[in-house]
């Protein structure tokens, strides 16, 4: 079952315009409302006018909704049944139905309009009666007059303004000022406090902002590279992009590499807008092919076209490290220093799990050891701090050697030579423990000085304690020492060695010097997300997460990733340790502590 709609209109020289629609309903709604299957702007209709339905091949119902009616061969009726065969003429408001039947069976509503749209207008098209086309001026007129209206606005009176100004200008920036219609927007927080003095940046009238005048606040910010290197590695535009640089060129705008083409101001208050992807890009997403001797490889968007992370790690440690930086897909290691395993320490089994569960009540672990246990976070959360002997690792690996009256002593972390001279002066000063039959009331019998004998053998041991201090030394810095097991430690005439060496430990807080990562901003995921600290059984492994996984969260600037990310939010144009860019959202809760940028 379905209805040929015909809509039928006049141009203006009295020709018929015919819209056909078929509508494969069985039944069609009809009224003022724009939902309707059959729309009729006409205010003598309700918005739900009437229902027309096809009951079956002979019969077509229509019937009012509301009580308004409609008009069956000039009687108004409620509901009336037609045989479309015969046909029948219909009357809605200023609209004429006509009803029949086509070849194919199908029937056919044609719908015209008869009537004026109101007793005061003869015209029967709402769009010209509503119109004030013949109320206003022409086209023509209404555009000189609003570009005049523009000229004046907009360039004679700011000139006017400008060229008047006091030289001291203290003009209230919240009154009427003529050339405050050049400004496109309020400063950004950074630069708030010279709000109203636009000669601070903009030196010369007409000219775009030089890096000399930024430079007069910002010394310490170096350039990111010679302009001329910065023109080489530029990918060349097409032809809008050359005459936007023939306009710009012409307004003095300096050339490729100034601060203003990375640095936008004038974009809202608040913190300042990022830097978009697209100004990186249009340099590194083909850098390679321009750059030949460049070291860095093509990227233009971080969730598609963008180089594996690239780690400083410590490949030779010691007094005289080496350091190197390899991409995360070599599978680099870091030699620390340090011996750690973290599948023993994390194991939910065996020993450590062991102990922790007995010290559960005094440090608060778990039933296992958790990464929370020996890694605590900076103030601000964005990294955490080196794993600190006495305050993360000696409540299990204990440095004690003696106790006196209480009080226990303890080896000195980190001072081997320390460590050698308070195990020499302890074997010197103290003796082995002495025999009740030696006390000043035992009773001496003909015989006890005798080689193996009681006072032969407690003598002759003082007399040997201060050589077992080597033997005390030794065993601590060999395997099963406390060292040891923990630190690479190197005998004494080893590379020139005179004593014990314990090689330094290197503990980076930051790898990726180029890119920046914030922990608080990830404290919703747990550590093993992108750590598999869990399975490393060496601790030359570099537990860092590659590209793919940061992938999973985030796409690039316009991707329908859960975190949209452009260069700026990992990547800094100035180098430094400071976050490259704090989102709006998390800096106005920082403000208090750190002016909203770390």
């Amino acid at each position: 079952m379905s209805f040929l709609v015909r809509q039928i209109s006049l141009t203006a020289d009295g020709r018929e315009i015919v819209r056909a629609a078929t509508i494969a309903q069985a039944q069609l709604s009809l009224g003022r409302a724009a939902e309707s299957d059959i729309h009729l702007p006409d205010l003598a209709l309700e918005p739900d006018h009437a229902r027309i339905e096809q009951v079956d091949e002979r019969t077509i119902r229509v019937r009012a909704t509301g009580t308004l009616g409609f008009e069956l061969e000039g009687r108004t009726v409620l509901r009336a049944e037609i045989d479309p065969a015969k046909g029948a003429e219909l009357r809605f408001g200023g609209h004429r139905v006509t009803l029949s039947r086509g070849d194919d069976g199908a029937t056919i509503l044609s719908i015209r309009r008869v009537d004026a749209v109101s007793e005061a207008s003869e015209e029967k098209e709402e769009t010209k009666v509503f119109s004030l086309r013949g109320l206003l001026p022409g086209k023509r007129l209404t555009a000189w007059a609003l570009a005049l209206a523009i000229l004046i606005g907009f360039l004679a009176i700011p000139i006017w303004s400008y060229a008047g100004r006091p030289v001291d200008d203290t003009r209230n920036i919240y009154k009427m000022v003529g050339d405050k219609a050049w400004s496109s927007g309020p400063l950004s927080q950074a630069h708030h406090a010279l709000e109203g003095r636009c000669e601070t940046c903009h030196q010369k009238a007409f000219v775009s902002v030089r890096d000399s005048a930024c430079q007069t606040c910002h010394r310490d910010a170096h350039d990111h590279a010679p302009a001329a290197r910065i023109a080489m590695a530029r990918a060349e535009g097409g032809l809008g992009d050359k005459l936007l640089a023939g306009v710009a060129a012409a307004f003095g705008k300096p050339p490729e590499g100034a601060c203003v083409d990375c640095h936008r101001e004038h974009e809202g208050a608040g913190p300042m807008q990022p830097t978009q992807q697209a100004f990186c890009t249009d340099c590194h997403g083909t850098l390679k092919d321009r750059l030949k001797d460049t070291k860095l490889g093509n990227a233009a968007d971080f969730g598609t076209s963008h180089p594996q992370f690239s780690a400083l790690v410590q490949a030779r440690p010691g007094q005289h490290p080496r350091f190197s930086r390899a991409s995360l897909d070599s599978r680099p290691m870091d030699d620390s220093g340090l011996k750690f395993p973290h599948d023993i320490h994390l194991s939910a089994r065996g020993g450590v799990a062991k102990m922790a569960r007995t010290m559960k009540a005094q440090y608060g672990f778990g039933d296992a050891l958790a990464c929370k246990d020996c890694h605590k976070p900076t103030a601000d959360g964005v990294r955490f701090l080196p794993v600190d002997m006495e305050r993360d690792c000696q409540m299990c690996h204990s440095l004690a050697f003696e106790t006196i009256g209480g009080t226990v002593r303890t080896l000195r972390h980190g001072q081997p030579d320390q460590v050698v001279a308070d195990l020499r002066a302890y074997f010197r000063s103290t003796g082995p423990a002495q025999p009740t039959a030696l006390g000043g009331t035992a009773r001496r019998r003909p015989g006890d000085y005798a080689q193996g004998r009681l006072y032969h053998a407690y003598f002759g041991a003082a007399a040997a304690r201060p050589s077992r201090a080597e033997d005390a030394v030794t065993a601590v810095f060999s395997r099963g020492g406390a060292c040891y097991d923990c630190h690479t430690v190197t005998p004494p005439g080893t590379n020139g060695n005179a004593g014990w060496q314990v090689l330094p430990v290197h503990q980076p807080m930051r790898y990726m010097m180029n890119g920046w990562f914030d922990h608080a901003a990830h404290r919703t995921e747990k550590c093993e997300s992108c750590h598999a600290a869990p399975k490393s059984h060496d601790a030359k492994q570099l537990l860092l997460p590659g590209i793919d996984s940061c992938r999973t969260c985030h796409g690039g600037e316009k991707a329908k990733a859960d975190v949209p990310s452009g260069c700026a939010m990992c990547h800094s144009y100035h180098a430094g340790d400071d976050a490259p860019w704090v989102p709006a959202s998390r800096s106005i809760g920082k403000d208090a502590a750190t002016g909203g940028r770390r």
